[in-house]
């Protein structure tokens, strides 16, 4: 059998990163499954930045899901630091879309991108310093409703609204976002963000501060 190597994902400098594997060590039967523990902290040699990056897991012959055993906070990826263009990782499940996100946000300029303590009613909020973002990872369109309830919770907060959504947003959830100047974007399955208004418009050109 050979040696199972964890997928790179691109980090937002555009250098690959990869989590560590620990020699030796014996995979976990994943039983049960939450966000929080579905991450693990991985650093970039590239330009030294702590993100968050899904637990490498490997599918076993008999039908067990087996989580491999990773060193947190290890180094990976290449040399030259710089903002490079996105390179968005293809979407297949809901995990996929979050993933999509948070790969988007560090693209933006956001480090130390972790699960939210307050989950929102619907869909995965994710977090940063000064940022709050809500993420619908299903076909379900993004309602105004979710778009007021990101708003007020990142003014709870003083930080920034972000919103994400596969399903696309419906013309009140699009309306609200404009009026309340909250960036949203359109996840594709490609993996691509694409800016549904004026306010993710310039996010993306300038990217987070």
């Amino acid at each position: 059998m050979g040696r199972y190597v964890p997928p790179a994902l691109p980090c937002a400098c555009g250098q690959p990163v990869a989590p560590a594997l620990v020699d030796g060590a014996e995979g976990t039967v994943l039983e049960h499954r939450t966000w929080a523990e579905d991450w693990i902290a991985v650093r970039c040699r590239a330009c030294d930045r702590t993100g968050h990056w899904p637990y490498p897991e490997l599918a076993c012959s008999c039908g067990l899901l087996l989580r491999v055993a990773v060193e947190e906070g290890e180094r990976g990826g290449g040399p030259v630091p710089s903002r490079t263009p996105f390179r968005p990782v293809p979407i297949t499940d809901a995990r996929g879309a979050v993933t999509a996100a948070a790969l988007y946000l560090g693209w933006l300029g956001y480090g130390e991108i972790r699960r939210a303590e307050e989950p929102p009613p619907h869909g995965v909020a994710l977090a940063a310093k000064g940022l709050l973002a809500h993420v619908e990872p299903s076909p379900r369109q993004v309602r105004g409703r979710d778009v007021e309830c990101l708003w007020l919770a990142s003014l709870a907060a003083s930080v920034t609204p972000v919103g994400f959504t596969l399903g696309g947003p419906s013309p009140e959830a699009a309306q609200s976002a404009e009026e309340l100047g909250v960036p949203l974007f359109h996840l594709q399955r490609s993996g691509e963000a694409r800016p549904c208004n004026p306010p993710a418009d310039r996010l993306a050109a300038s990217g987070g501060k």
